[in-house]
């Protein structure tokens, strides 16, 4: 029996019934917490896809710049103005705070100066193409980022649904069963006590009448 371990006392009643009120608020911040990751969550998937829309159309654009700097100066200048372009730097990782859980911040995605020399030098078919892809990379970097968080989030959703079940569905009706059973002690000791009084109430009598037949 569920309620074997359970001592039915008043003051078990009361600490029970304090525990469902307090187990029902956590459920609410939790249901209130699993909304608004799912907003967010909403939010950061069109962000996404308008990044990976934007992607596609960059990509392209970069692509038809390198072709038109290949016919423009051929292949063989192409190849060794390649050498030219501007190292990547090491992409920094911090962390932000998106409704409690932690997700990356990648940085924009820097590229080392070129000389300005350098820069004079070049052909401008050539320096269009390198700003194309610059921004293909850094829009690269954005989408990682986002879903990153996309991920993270979601897993934080599924953590969430799980404890918000099991309060709801486990804990709470738990208590309410525990409740139940004190209650249901309480009635039998009270029928028990009633039982008990009318015995007592009855043998008096029965005394009553024996001494007054003396």
């Amino acid at each position: 029996m569920a309620g074997e371990n359970i001592r039915p006392t008043r003051l078990e009643l009361l600490r029970t019934r304090r525990r469902i009120v307090l187990a029902r608020k956590g459920l609410n911040l939790l249901k209130l917490k699993r909304s608004a990751l799912i907003a967010e969550f909403f939010a950061l998937s069109r962000q996404a896809l308008a990044l990976r829309g934007d992607l596609q159309e960059k990509i392209r654009r970069g692509y038809e710049s390198i072709r038109a700097a290949e016919m423009i100066e051929g292949p063989t200048k192409l190849e060794n103005i390649a050498m030219l372009l501007p190292a990547v730097r090491p992409v920094s990782v911090a962390t932000k705070n998106v409704m409690g859980v932690r997700t990356p911040k990648v940085d924009a995605g820097a590229f080392t100066p070129v000389p300005a020399a350098a820069l004079l030098d070049l052909p401008t078919s050539i320096h269009e193409s390198i700003q194309h892809f610059q921004g293909i990379y850094k829009v690269l970097l954005d989408i990682a980022e986002k879903e990153n968080a996309l991920r993270r989030l979601l897993k934080e959703i599924e953590k969430t649904k799980r404890r918000a079940s099991a309060i709801e569905n486990v804990l709470i009706p738990r208590l309410q069963a525990t409740v139940r059973y004190i209650k249901f002690r309480f009635d039998e000791l009270e029928r028990d006590a009633f039982s008990m009084l009318k015995t007592v109430k009855r043998k008096i009598g029965e005394q009553e009448e024996a001494m007054a037949v003396v």
